[in-house]
């Protein structure tokens, strides 16, 4: 096999403005693409800076509603002051917050359309 490495994951979302202020207002996400795509459509890519991957906004999927994903996994290197700026940003985080697993530590949360989001702090 040649893969190198995961380009894209696409999020479904209702509002691809809403979906695209938040991963980029909030969430710090550069705006990569945000161009025509066909007739009535958008090609809305965010990524975060310096990353290999990118999150493309979707709207066109009717097997992906928006919301229907979970468990998107984001790492950070500061936990304690990412998860206090996104709860100064409007961020309601479940389970109150930071949480403590054998592998590291983490707070979940949803995007404006309910897909799930985890940001982790792995324990090396």
């Amino acid at each position: 096999m040649a893969i190198t490495h995961v380009q894209l994951v696409s999020v479904p979302v209702s509002d691809q403005d809403r979906a695209r202020d938040f991963y980029v207002d909030v969430l710090d996400f550069d705006l990569v693409f945000d161009n025509p795509m066909g007739p009535s459509g958008r090609w809305i890519q965010v990524a975060p800076k310096g990353a290999a991957t990118a999150l493309t906004l979707v709207t066109w999927f009717p097997t992906m509603p928006p919301g229907s994903l979970k468990g998107l996994v984001l790492e950070t290197d500061d936990l304690d002051g990412d998860v206090a700026r996104l709860r100064e940003r409007g961020v309601a985080f479940a389970d109150g917050g930071i949480q403590i697993a054998p592998w590291g530590r983490y707070a979940t949360f949803d995007d404006p359309d309910g897909n799930g989001i985890v940001l982790q702090s792995t324990r090396v």
